[in-house]
């Protein structure tokens, strides 16, 4: 019989949700389907509460196998209890599930939030792996939600990562970042792995928008640009068979900073050097990295020709970094995200069709190209 271990199959961060005038969920059901990519018998799941300032209860949680004959949910419990509840900045896993699961099964993770329950803890993600849903009651246990009680959402609420108990021979890449990352390239990765037959290769994506290395916004009105990187590494390294991180991090702290006569929580004082940038990338990730045992590539920033705080000096300092993380022996190797995205005719700018509008993150089609940019020998 193959040895097996637990492996994380689906991950995504926890961090600060944006501050609108409704923070408090009750009587609520959200429902996450979850692509699996490995074969396995047993699975674990951890739920966050990191940013919370309140406990949170989760009153029922449920996994089931979806596009089956028959929709069984399967109760998820902690310590043998059906109902948990979650101290402000701290996670839970959850009791062993044992549920069946083929690789390429997509299965549903159901939360019904029965009283009030702030809603401080989750992460904004998108891609055509990253999907939610969220109805008014209780629900969870339903195989079709009620369609004029239920909206869709890219807000990922509590629900942290997925373990497998798995084969030996499976293994999780991370995929490090900001908004770059928490938008579709990891799906898009993760598929393309899968098609090109890496099946024992899961794609965890931790990424959260807004944030940057070296600084992080304590008002409301930046609250959802997240945790600054010496915070948030070592708590989302936190991955079971993991082999490899890809860190692509750092744009916010070079485009962020305007001055506080044009917003007060943006100072100059935020603007690092070149030389804060690297120290921070070093100290903070590669050191924390490989003490786990981790290898770690670094991704180069993309343009930002036309975004709103573009400037030539802003260019120049993201292209010394790019060339720093393209040629720093700290790094097991660069995968080169500019060069895959730029306009050979003018490479401060994206190609044409590659740029979503904004002139910052990148189109679908974009995402893809980042997606076939890393070497197969990571997935592998």
């Amino acid at each position: 019989m193959n040895s097996r271990h637990w492996v994380a199959c689906w991950g995504n961060a926890t961090s600060i949700t944006d501050r609108k005038e409704s923070v408090y969920a009750k009587d609520i059901t959200l429902r996450y389907p979850i692509r699996m990519c490995f074969d396995g018998n047993k699975i674990r799941l951890r739920f966050s509460n990191l940013t919370g300032t309140e406990d949170v209860t989760l009153t029922r949680v449920f996994v089931a196998l979806k596009n089956k004959e028959d929709y069984e949910p399967v109760p998820v419990l902690f310590s043998a209890k059906e109902s948990v509840t979650i101290a402000p900045g701290k996670e839970i896993e959850s009791d062993e599930v044992e549920i069946n699961i083929t690789a390429g099964d997509t299965i549903d993770v159901s939360i019904y939030l029965g009283g009030f329950t702030q809603m401080n803890a989750g992460t904004l993600i998108t891609g055509p792996l990253s999907k939610g849903q969220y109805s008014y009651g209780d629900f969870a246990t339903q195989a079709t939600l009620p369609l004029d009680l239920t909206r869709n959402t890219n807000w990922f609420y509590f629900l942290n990562t997925i373990d497998i108990l798995t084969d030996e021979k499976n293994h999780a890449l991370v995929c490090y970042g900001d908004s770059i990352t928490a938008q579709s390239w990891p799906d898009y990765l993760a598929l393309r792995a899968w098609n090109e037959g890496y099946r024992n290769v899961s794609i965890i994506r931790r990424a959260v928008s807004g944030t940057r290395i070296l600084r992080q916004y304590d008002c409301i009105t930046y609250a959802a640009y997240g945790l600054k990187g010496a915070t948030r590494f070592p708590i989302e390294m936190n991955v079971s068979g993991a082999t490899a991180v890809i860190i692509q991090h750092g744009i916010n702290d070079i485009i962020h900073p305007v001055g506080t006569d044009v917003n007060p929580f943006r100072p100059w004082s935020d603007m690092p050097t070149l030389e804060d940038m690297i120290h921070g990338t070093e100290d903070i990730y590669v050191s924390h990295a490989r003490k786990l045992g981790l290898k770690v590539y670094s991704g180069t920033l993309l343009p930002i020709y036309g975004w709103r705080t573009y400037n030539e000096e802003r260019d120049a300092f993201r292209e010394k970094f790019n060339e720093w993380l393209r040629t720093s022996p700290v790094f097991d190797a660069c995968i080169d995200f500019d060069k895959a995205v730029l306009d050979p005719q003018h490479p401060a700018a994206f190609a044409p069709g590659f740029d979503s509008g904004d002139h910052l993150h990148p189109s679908e089609k974009a995402y893809e190209a980042m997606a076939n940019a890393v070497p197969e020998e990571l997935l592998k």
